[in-house]
């Protein structure tokens, strides 16, 4: 990405970090608690990752027990850094692999993430500036509460997830209910493999992935990238490492990541408000009427009116009469006319070389009545305006 375009990129989050917050802080005291509890913790997670490090991004590797998620982690860091089982899961903490640019660990020590390996080079994949972290996390169905709270709190934390499936689960409601299908906001920073494709036969493999891409549309992320793999037989591997590696190099993956967050984060507020988040823009449903051409002629009507400027109309339009008949009338209404005043003199509008600014006029100032006429048509109008919004 070029030094403008994240520039651009940058400028844009920071706007919409701005909304959200501002958003957040006229709805205190009016949405619930938890609404709000969850928009504020978005926008600290916001200010923290970005302060911490621009030059890193941060790949996490989530699955369910036997996806052989850990393998596949192996396989793409191209050395066994996790230890992986057949029969049960040993993953119990989060385990970083780290690539390329330094100065990593007050992002990991933020992350929580304790266990780091410096991984060595793979041609093709991580290069010395890549800045790329792979974290091998719990199981995300594991019968252990603590595995379970981390794999929710990383959910919300790493820039790209990379959602490992296999051939018997990849279905599963859990996956799909409770992770994929509320992040379907994230699509942009998901890639999903399905792992273990060597356990298929060959003529399965292609029904099994459209089956899955069919779910993931319904879940919202249509166009997510899904991938076959085996970890054990190394096929499809390079793809999976190609695509992280690409993320990577793109370096859009952090805010792309923030974007979706406060997307998922101001739909929310719009739901707790009342509002539609389809875009919708029928009265009655959550969003105001608007101003429509009826409602903004009357304002200008009522304004125009206490303002006198039927009266200035008036006056123009009988002066102007009366200049015409001065000079273009029957000599007997020419002479007539000398003796009837000019309207816009009256009203001391009518003074060649004067300065406008410097001028008094003498139209009446505005009293009560026309002070009171004003009020009332701004809040008709406004009124009008808001009309099926809620309070």
């Amino acid at each position: 990405m070029s030094r403008h375009a994240a520039a651009r990129e940058t400028s844009q989050l920071d706007r919409r970090l701005e909304a959200l917050n501002s958003a957040t802080e006229l709805a205190s005291g009016v949405l619930p608690e938890e609404i709000l509890a969850g928009v504020l913790q978005v926008l600290d997670r916001a200010s923290s990752r970005r302060s911490l490090s621009g030059d890193h991004t941060v790949v996490g590797f989530f699955g369910a027990t036997g996806s052989g998620k850990s393998s596949l982690f192996n396989a793409v860091s191209g050395e066994e850094i996790a230890t992986a089982a057949v029969r049960r899961p040993t993953t119990t903490e989060p385990l970083a692999g780290i690539w390329g640019v330094q100065g990593s660990d007050a992002l990991l020590d933020w992350l929580e993430v304790r266990k780091r390996h410096a991984a060595a080079p793979i041609k093709g994949f991580a290069d010395d500036d890549t800045g790329l972290i792979l974290l091998d996390l719990p199981d995300f169905d594991s019968t252990r509460a603590a595995n379970r709270e981390i794999v929710q709190r990383m959910v919300g934390l790493v820039d790209v997830l990379v959602w490992v499936l296999d051939p018997q689960k990849y279905a599963d409601a859990a996956v799909h209910n409770d992770f994929l299908a509320p992040l379907s906001s994230h699509g942009a920073v998901t890639i999903v493999v399905l792992n273990q494709i060597d356990r298929l036969p060959e003529h399965e493999v292609r029904p099994v992935l459209e089956s899955l891409t069919a779910i993931l549309a319904r879940d919202g992320l249509g166009k997510v990238q899904v991938l076959g793999a085996s970890a054990v037989l190394g096929t499809g591997v390079d793809k999976v490492r190609a695509a992280i590696r690409q993320v990577a190099m793109q370096r859009k993956a952090m805010s792309q990541r923030l974007a979706a967050d406060v997307t998922l984060a101001a739909a929310r507020l719009a739901e707790a408000s009342g509002l539609p988040t389809g875009g919708t823009t029928a009265a009655g449903g959550g969003t105001a009427a608007g101003a429509t051409a009826a409602a903004k002629a009357r304002l200008a009507g009522e304004l125009a009116a206490a303002a006198n400027v039927p009266l200035v109309v008036d006056a123009v339009a009988r002066s102007y009469r009366l200049e015409a008949t001065r000079r273009t009338g029957w000599p007997v209404t020419r002479w007539l006319a000398r003796f009837r005043p000019d309207p816009l003199r009256r009203l001391n509008l009518r003074r060649e070389g004067a300065k406008p600014e410097l001028n008094r006029t003498s139209l009446p100032p505005a009293g009560a009545p026309e002070q009171a006429r004003t009020d009332a048509a701004v809040r008709e109008f406004a009124e009008a305006a808001s009309a099926g919004a809620p309070g």
